[in-house]
C-alpha cells in the first residue's frame, strides 16, 4: 500500500462520510475510489455493447469444446 498525502476541501469530505459508511476518513475516500473505478468500469461494458459479434451457437459453445471431453 503506498501513502499519499492530499488536500481535501473540508465541506467535500464531510458530506462523504455523512454518505458512506466508514469508520474513518481514509475509508472513506477509499470507498468513493473503489465506486469511482466500478462505475467507470461499468460504463466502458455498457459503451462495448454491440460491438462485439459472437458467430458461434450457444450449445456449441457450451458443448463444442473437446478440451472439456
Amino acid at each position: 500500500m503506498s501513502r499519499a498525502t492530499i488536500t481535501l476541501p473540508s465541506d467535500l469530505l464531510d458530506e462523504l462520510m455523512r454518505m458512506v459508511p466508514a469508520k474513518s476518513k481514509t475509508e472513506a475516500v477509499m470507498i468513493a475510489i473503489k465506486e469511482e473505478i466500478r462505475l467507470k468500469k461499468i460504463e466502458k461494458i455498457k459503451n462495448m455493447a454491440g460491438a462485439m459479434e459472437f458467430v458461434s451457437e450457444a450449445e456449441e459453445l457450451r458443448h463444442g469444446d473437446v478440451r472439456l471431453g
